[in-house]
């Protein structure tokens, strides 16, 4: 019974459904994407409406990814006590909130608490759509519908970029007044509060978790909702086979990380625990944010142009988000691990690449970098050419497989490790690049991430187990 449910549960999805809800939970993720990358843009105002130098400005950008590793860590705890959907939907009002408060804040406290409430909630998101929609979609499609949560935060992320450019170009600077006297770099902000509204009311109308649903007892709710998604005779035995994977009365608490009596596991945390956190802190090391959180910066300090630095970053999205269509082509064919492995691989290559052009650069009088035309060029390709191999690879398989790799008795803990991680990592990378830029320069700091792309290849190889296709009952650890 178990194995015919296990197929049929493709066979006679609610395609309408599952597609409804999915919809909804990555409007998380293009939130994610959005708040992640209003910042791009919004470095001068900053400078100047707050007085930051560069460390300030590093603090100001990072702020949001403090809320990020408080919200992913709390958000998978909570998730278990009170529903990934009433998560989600505090998420959405603190992106409400964030939004207008760091759009109108004249204060730079009070923008940075704001800032970080935003993060909460971007954290939050980042963790609990994936995971949310891995316990509603049948296995052999899992891996695809757990990738347009990549697609929307790009999605996002590209928004924010045109939104930017459209503000700035229509202000002339995005320091400049525009809609009722408020600067347009504060406008880059308040135009996320749109989808934040939409993402809350549409959380009203899809259902629960019936994972989380059985791990709280409530086997009826559960029952319901199973059978509006694979319909009465593949949700019986489903019931059955998630019942089974909870331990007796034992309910998800965070303890469940630590490896069992008996076992081993490093520092007492589980192995599969471990191999989660190396995925999600690697995901960051390689150093993706730094062109989606500085990219106009970026490519100021490479000698272009602010128009066309952010037009370059429209250009990164662009190209991100058809990536991510590859990705939704193959995940479910060949499998997760070949393409974290070939991730790692290409983006090494071409981090070392940006390397080399930047390495080429002299500087001007002020300081900073200037490229030949040539190396310009070498330089933007490489940057393109690394984000496509990300979001073919790391960029959506990172959410994918921490959204399906643990056994539901600790997916919610577990999910709070590798989140805080995550993000932690990424608050690290985002403080640190302002001053790895000005102090050794982007060519030295370029080479650390191409590094760390190189490693991530060998700790694949070695430690990730393919997830491809099995049932979220199946996974052990």
């Amino acid at each position: 019974m178990q194995a015919t449910a296990m197929q049929e549960s493709g066979a006679r999805a609610n395609m309408a459904l599952i597609s409804a809800i999915v919809a909804v939970a990555t409007i998380g993720g293009l939130l994610f994407g959005y708040d992640s990358g209003a910042v791009n843009g919004t470095q001068d105002g900053l400078r100047q409406g707050f007085g930051l130098d560069e460390g300030g400005l590093g603090f100001t950008v990072g702020s949001l990814l403090i809320g990020c590793f408080i919200g992913a860590f709390f958000a998978g705890t909570l998730a278990d006590a009170m529903g990934r959907r009433n998560v989600m939907r505090v998420a959405a009002l603190l992106f409400l909130v964030g939004a207008l408060v760091q759009g109108l804040a004249e204060d730079h406290t009070i923008f940075v608490i704001a800032r970080i409430a935003g993060g909460m909630a971007v954290g939050a998101a980042s963790v609990l759509s994936p995971a949310y929609i891995s316990e509603v979609a049948p296995a052999n499609i899992r891996g695809r519908m757990t990738t347009v949560q990549q697609i929307m935060i790009i999605t996002g992320l590209t928004a924010a970029f045109l939104v930017n450019y459209f503000l700035a170009a229509s202000a002339g600077e995005s320091t400049n007044e525009f809609w009722l006297g408020i600067a347009a770099w504060r406008w880059m902000y308040l135009m996320q509060a749109l989808p934040a509204a939409v993402f809350l009311v549409a959380l009203f109308f899809i259902p629960e978790s019936p994972r989380y649903l059985v791990s709280k007892g409530r086997h009826e709710e559960a029952g319901g909702v199973l059978t509006s998604l694979f319909g009465e005779v593949v949700a019986k035995a489903k019931l059955l086979e998630i019942r089974n994977s909870f331990t007796g009365d034992h309910r998800p608490q965070l303890r469940d990380v630590l490896a069992p009596a008996g076992t081993r596991g490093f520092l007492g945390i589980r192995g599969i625990v471990w191999v989660g956190i190396m995925l999600a802190v690697f995901q960051q090391l390689v150093g993706i944010n730094v062109i989606f959180y500085y990219g106009a910066t970026l490519w100021q300090l490479a000698g272009f142009t602010e128009a066309d630095s952010l037009l370059i970053n429209i250009v990164s999205g662009a190209v991100s988000i058809a990536a991510c269509f590859v990705t939704i082509a193959v995940i479910d064919r060949i499998g997760r691990k070949p393409l974290l492995l070939i991730g790692s691989a290409g983006m090494a290559v071409t981090l070392f690449a940006m390397v080399f052009a930047f390495g080429q650069g002299s500087l001007d009088a002020s300081g900073d970098l200037q490229l030949s035309t040539e190396m310009g060029v070498v330089a933007v390709v490489a940057a393109n050419l690394y984000v496509v191999f990300f979001n073919v690879s790391w960029g959506p398989v990172m959410w994918v497989m921490l959204g399906e790799m643990f056994p539901n008795q600790i997916r919610g803990s577990a999910l709070a490790m590798a989140g805080f991680f995550q993000w932690f990592a990424n608050y690290l990378i985002a403080q640190s690049f302002p001053v790895m830029a000005a102090g050794i320069g982007l060519a030295a700091s370029y080479t650390f991430y191409a590094v760390c792309a190189v490693i991530s290849f060998f700790l694949v190889q070695r430690f990730v187990a393919e997830t491809k296709g099995k049932e979220l009952e199946e996974m052990q650890g």
